[in-house]
């Protein structure tokens, strides 16, 4: 997948130097597995050298080893379970986790942020150990840095994320990837998939991060790698929201939980086991951490009590569902005058669930009355405390609340409803005795939709309730038409994104094509003069290659490119960048390597076409290829030059007999100095 960002504003992010990126202990880690000739004794030497990241290493040792195990105790054989792969992106993950505990983004809650990444890296990982669909503690690093998009714009513009969080309140039904959109013209989601991608994680997993939150727009075929780990990831999430939801919260979304787990084919007690043992190792490595965790009742009894909520709502309402299109009919017991009843209330409605709050039983019975004569489903709360529960657990569509009650006020309530998810969707009419105007300013400042002079009038209440339905209503065709618009845009920028990848990729080799290499060296051209890092570049063709063509035809001779593309490929290391330039020649963009680097390289790719022939009809055609290596140096003014400089290269080599490598430069190359 080409990067859904544009590659060349995300090179303008990265050369700020704004960007979360590693410090320390995790950059020298980086910079020596990316090194050809580094060894396990050098990666353990600079590990030791950093006691926080030790325990933190054989914790995530222990925990893949499991239980039956001897339990691992030295840096030596916590880097022969991880690999050099997890060990990488391990330490980048734990050097934002030290580096950004906090920063300038005064509405982002960084605490909160970085436990939740750790229960997503832990749900991962255990989601991973049943899925089988990757190594598990490369998934668990990946868990630990799926939302850094976020982080990532909290650091780069603090004051414009902390005004878009803020939003996310006042326009609740606004998904926060479409603000971020509106405001930076990029959104976590695709962020957070490059700065993966450039740190090096492989595309199985980078592409499926940027669809976590959605993985149905991906279009993975159910099943395969990308669409198990694209769920997986999505599970994951979801359990972390579990875990950090407000403890009223927690029952109400076990349904979904289930239902994101039989995507994958994980049955309920498997999930309910799994979620447990993720809280678990929660509260462990957030002791290593220092990160707050919380206690939380095993799943099974939270999936226990989501089941007993929904069946007393069930069991509660009065009236058919119109949700299929119905109609709500009246009782025959009460009459009906020009559509109207004897409230004043219209005889086809709309049934809702309405919380009534008072302290007088009286009132609530009053209200009630008039509530349930037309089919709304009706629950009653004595005080604002028991109130804020029951609208948590049952999610009303409408409260009626009474201003002054002990203990807690109505508006007091109203104030507190508004800070949750649920409550900010709330519809709530307060009941007064008081008539001052400044009162009811304040009632309206804190969050009431409409109010209503005590004592009640049954047709004004009917008109209060006709009034908030109407309101309803609309809110819940604008919630249906935003997810056809989000859908639709979704749809959108998956035909763009792949529109974009056929216009930057050679359809024969999967390779991206001249133009993506050309828009590529400039890039890391400006790169390797901000860091001063060195930049190599190699030109590669395929020896005699119209003989291909001549002897056996153009499908052999695209045979010939396919699998000369599939050798180059494999030799290359990860932060390589290939690409098919012309009819046989390929341009390989080397960043922050040297020469010496470059050659060992370009070697390795020479003799992986050299050992794998084509098979034709039994028949095994040799192929080789001529390399042409260069690396930047001080007279270089443009990333043209250096590939110019390849060319030469690569002329030598053909003129010495092909099958070779040659460089035009010597070994010893000068620093790198950017322009002035």
């Amino acid at each position: 997948m080409a990067l859904p960002i544009d590659i060349t504003k995300f090179e303008h992010l990265k050369a700020s130097g704004d960007l979360p990126s590693p410090k320390g202990v995790a950059l020298a880690i980086i910079r020596l597995i990316q090194q050809d000739d580094s060894s396990m004794g050098d990666l353990a030497r600079i590990i030791k050298t950093d006691p926080a990241f030790v325990g933190r290493l054989i914790k995530a040792a222990n925990g893949l080893a499991g239980y039956n195990r001897r339990a691992i105790a030295s840096v030596q054989k916590a880097l022969m379970v991880l690999g050099l792969p997890a060990v990488r992106t391990l330490a980048l993950g734990f050097s934002l986790l030290s580096s950004y505990r906090d920063g300038a983004c005064k509405g982002f809650d960084y605490s909160r942020y970085w436990t939740s990444c750790l229960v997503y890296a832990l749900a991962m990982q255990a989601v991973t150990q049943r899925t089988r669909a990757a190594a598990a503690e490369e998934t668990f690093c990946l868990g630990l840095l799926a939302r850094v998009g976020e982080l990532a714009l909290a650091t780069l513009y603090p004051l414009e994320y902390g005004k878009i969080l803020q939003q996310t309140l006042e326009y609740r039904d606004v998904p926060v990837v479409v603000l971020e959109q509106r405001a930076f013209a990029l959104n976590h989601r695709e962020l957070g998939a490059a700065m993966l991608a450039d740190w090096g994680l492989p595309r199985i997993f980078h592409e499926p991060a940027y669809f976590a939150e959605s993985p149905d727009e991906a279009g993975y075929q159910e099943g395969s790698r990308d669409y198990v780990i694209a769920h997986s990831l999505n599970l994951a999430s979801y359990i972390s929201d579990v875990c950090l939801a407000e403890e009223a919260e927690r029952p109400n979304l076990m349904g979904r939980l289930f239902e994101i787990g039989a995507r994958l084919g994980v049955d309920r007690p498997t999930i309910t086991e799994l979620c447990d043992g993720v809280v678990r190792e929660w509260q462990a490595w957030g002791s290593l951490l220092e990160l707050e965790t919380m206690e939380i009742p095993p799943f099974s009894e939270l999936a226990s009590k989501g089941e007993e909520i929904a069946a007393g709502l069930a069991a509660a309402a009065k009236s058919p569902s119109i949700g299929n299109g119905e109609v709500t009919r009246l009782p025959e017991s009460i009459p009906s005058y020009a559509g109207q009843d004897h409230h004043g209330l219209a005889s086809i409605v709309l049934p809702m669930r309405v919380l009534i709050v008072d302290d007088d039983a009286s009132m609530r019975a009053v209200i009630r009355n008039v509530l349930e004569t037309v089919g709304h489903q009706v629950l009653e709360a004595v005080d604002g405390l028991s109130a804020m529960e029951m609208a948590l657990e049952f999610q009303p569509q409408l409260m009626i609340v009474d201003w002054v009650m002990p203990e807690v006020s109505g508006i007091e309530l109203t104030r507190a409803l508004r800070q949750t998810k649920i409550g900010r969707g709330l519809y709530i009419l307060i009941m007064t005795s008081l008539e001052d105007e400044d009162r009811l300013i304040e009632a309206f400042e804190n969050g009431v939709d409409d109010f209503m002079n005590k004592p009640i009038n049954p047709r004004v209440l009917a008109a209060r309730l006709r009034a908030g339905q109407r309101v309803i209503r609309l809110q819940q065709e604008l919630d249906r038409d935003r997810e056809e618009i989000r859908r639709f845009a979704a749809e959108l920028a998956v035909s763009n994104r792949r529109l974009q990848e056929v216009a930057l990729t050679d359809s024969l080799t999967g390779f991206p094509n001249r133009r993506y290499a050309i828009e590529r060296g400039q890039q890391e051209w400006l790169v390797s003069s901000r860091t001063r890092r060195p930049l190599s570049t190699m030109v590669i063709d395929v020896d005699m290659f119209k003989t291909y063509n001549d002897s056996y035809g153009h499908d052999v001779g695209d045979a010939v490119l396919k699998q000369v593309a599939g050798a180059v490929k494999g030799a290359l290391r990860a932060q390589d960048i290939v690409a098919r330039t012309g009819g046989d020649e390929f341009l390989v963009i080397c960043p922050d390597t040297g020469l010496d680097a470059a050659l060992a390289c370009a070697e390795r790719v020479r003799f992986a076409v050299e050992s794998a022939p084509l098979l034709l009809g039994g028949q095994a055609i040799n192929m080789s290829v001529s390399i042409g290596v260069a690396t930047r140096d001080t007279v270089m003014s443009e990333p043209e030059a250096l590939i110019k400089r390849a060319d030469q290269a690569l002329y030598l080599a053909k003129n010495k007999g092909r099958n070779r490598i040659m460089t035009a430069q010597s070994l010893r190359p000068g620093p790198i100095v950017p322009p002035r």
